[in-house]
């Protein structure tokens, strides 16, 4: 693995979810860490100070990804906290659904700025320095939705299946200077995101919320089980490591069989 100087990770969308335990998984294991997303001062602070536990540096930033102006500005604080991070993992994102008939312009536009763009200009505005470094890992937290579609989800499978499509041209582009880049495709995942659907169900079926979890991700998933966020994590953590040193260019189910069928 690279050298401890350079142990430097910047996670967009840090601050729950997937995020937040791949935040975790890298902060156990020593890395310097850059936390990103919506939060207050208090909260940000208080986010902070959970990875205190940790030996590495931490810092955070609350740049609004959507636009080029704020992926530079993520880029120089983080460059100003923790140095160039040797790895990216590009997982903020927006979901909205509605027909494609139906599918406000707007909320498509800000779905592919957060979800496709940001992981393009933060991929291009760090690539330089793993090159001269000769050392890099790139994780984009895409989505079984970038292999698949669904209904009602025009944006955002658009943005995820373009989303595996740049991390194929990136891993190409680098692999001669030992930086992979990789796209991690989850299912269904244990985050609060989900909640509320599985709460409907268990009122409009008059069923337990087990009951609900198993019938909202076993109708996509013949595992009728959501991951936990730190599966997520760990997949990421092993692609950073030797073992994963020739893995790229690669789009990683883990999504309780649903690509399979």
């Amino acid at each position: 693995m690279q050298q401890d100087t350079s142990r430097a990770v910047l996670i967009t969308g840090s601050t729950s979810g997937i995020g937040l335990a791949v935040a975790h998984g890298f902060g156990r294991a020593g890395y310097h860490v850059m936390l990103h997303g919506l939060a207050d001062a208090d909260s940000a602070q208080a986010l902070c100070q959970e990875f205190a536990q940790y030996d590495g540096k931490v810092g955070f930033s609350s740049a609004d990804v959507s636009s080029e102006e704020g992926c530079a500005q993520l880029v120089s604080e983080t460059r100003e906290a923790i140095g160039n991070p040797s790895v990216l993992v590009n997982n903020a994102g927006i979901q909205f659904t509605a027909p494609t008939h139906e599918f406000p312009s707007d909320v498509w536009q800000q779905i592919l700025a957060i979800n496709l763009s940001a992981s393009f200009y933060l991929m291009r505005d760090l690539v330089p320095a793993m090159r001269a470094a000769n050392w890099g890992r790139i994780i984009n937290i895409a989505s079984v939705h970038g292999l698949v579609a669904s209904e009602n989800k025009a944006g955002y499978c658009a943005a995820k299946h373009g989303l595996v499509g740049l991390t194929k041209v990136v891993a190409l582009e680098n692999s001669d200077r030992n930086i992979t880049a990789n796209a991690i495709c989850p299912g269904w995942v244990e985050t609060p995101l989900i909640q509320p659907q599985i709460e409907s169900i268990s009122r409009e079926q008059g069923v337990d919320l087990d009951t609900a979890r198993a019938q909202l991700v076993g109708a996509k998933q013949p595992m009728a089980k959501a991951s936990p966020p730190n599966a997520i994590a760990e997949l990421a953590m092993y692609l950073c490591g030797d073992f994963a040193s020739t893995i790229t260019g690669a789009s990683l189910p883990v999504d309780g069989g649903w690509t399979a069928q």
